[in-house]
């Protein structure tokens, strides 16, 4: 797993699919901390248009631009469905934050070639 939060890490364009409502919502610190470290951060909420000024798009497959990974703080049944939007887009790495993951969509990514990490939260990892 250790390997695969490296190649997250090294990816440009990441997505971050989540609640954005407030500054101490999950989602929303793993924006800016990614923001802050030089990432190009989008972020993916149906219900809102913008976030820290960056347009927000409503699904993974909206986003104009290739998309290399995805960091998803979501309800497990929702997490199934983004996952499934990644495979379509081409993103090639998802990590599901404790409480968004699930065995269902934890297997499709593994049976998509989709790199996949879970049980584990990025905001602990030292970017």
């Amino acid at each position: 797993m250790e390997d695969i939060i490296k190649e997250f890490l090294n990816q440009k364009n990441i997505a971050i699919a989540g609640s954005f409502k407030s500054k101490e919502k999950v989602a929303y610190e793993i924006l800016l901390k990614l923001k802050n470290k030089g990432y190009n951060v989008f972020p993916v909420n149906p219900n809102l248009k913008d976030v820290e000024g960056l347009k927000c798009y409503s699904t993974v497959k909206d986003i104009p631009l290739k998309i290399d990974a995805i960091d998803i703080v979501t309800p497990p049944v929702v997490t199934e469905k983004i996952v499934e939007d990644c495979k379509n887009k081409g993103v090639k790495y998802v990590w599901m934050q404790p409480g968004a993951e699930s065995e269902k969509a934890i297997k499709f990514c593994n049976d998509n070639n989709i790199k996949v990490i879970h049980n584990s939260c990025l905001l602990v990892q030292n970017i």
